[in-house]
């Protein structure tokens, strides 16, 4: 893997490594993997990631339910702690916010076991994920909710290329303008592969892979 940078955000104390090279998700080529995995997983940063995502919901937003994708569920715990702190209403029982993470069908859906679905039915929502390139799984995410009767509220990352997706805006930690020179191609198009240059690795929400 290629020298990694560390990128500060400019408000708040989250900073994000990420290192440049020729790299395939399963939608796309990119020329940085971003490694999410102790803003993940390390409490302190997870937390820190929660209180940078937390404002945008502070004041007009209803929260009943967060749904956790690419393991994002320690994450997913310290924003509904945040959002519950700071006042924000859950129309749960309980007036606590649930936070829940899919599973995936043999066709990649996202499901939900039955005892999931009143977490989910006329319940409003966060989708909550750790990177957004090409807004493909955002579009599963959003089938998900609806096909539950969910209500989409809002839509939530540490890292996201994209500012909005299907009118909805996205509330992120970073932005594309915060990796320089950050791309992300169709592989049918990519320079990389254009001039021969192999792939450093695979990546995913979990990691990468060297090849």
């Amino acid at each position: 893997m290629n020298k990694y940078v560390k990128l500060k955000a400019t408000d708040c104390n989250v900073s994000l490594k990420v290192a440049p090279g020729h790299f395939a998700t399963n939608h796309s080529h990119i020329n940085y993997y971003i490694d999410m995995t102790t803003l993940k997983a390390r409490q302190s940063e997870a937390r820190e990631v929660a209180k940078a995502l937390s404002p945008r919901y502070l004041y007009d937003t209803i929260v009943d339910t967060i749904i956790c994708l690419e393991g994002m569920e320690v994450v997913g715990a310290y924003l509904a702690e945040e959002l519950s702190r700071g006042g924000v209403m859950s129309k749960n029982a309980h007036n606590a916010i649930y936070v829940i993470t899919p599973e995936f069908n043999s066709n990649s859906q996202m499901i939900f076991r039955d005892n999931f679905i009143p977490m989910i039915k006329g319940k409003n929502i966060i989708l909550l994920m750790s990177s957004i390139s090409t807004g493909k799984t955002i579009n599963k995410g959003i089938e998900c909710i609806l096909y539950y009767e969910g209500i989409l509220r809002g839509i939530a990352a540490i890292f996201s290329a994209l500012e909005e997706e299907n009118g909805i805006p996205i509330n992120s930690v970073f932005h594309k303008e915060d990796v320089p020179g950050y791309q992300t191609y169709d592989y049918r198009d990519c320079p990389f592969c254009k001039e021969g240059k192999r792939l450093d690795a695979l990546v995913n929400c979990y990691g990468y892979s060297l090849i």
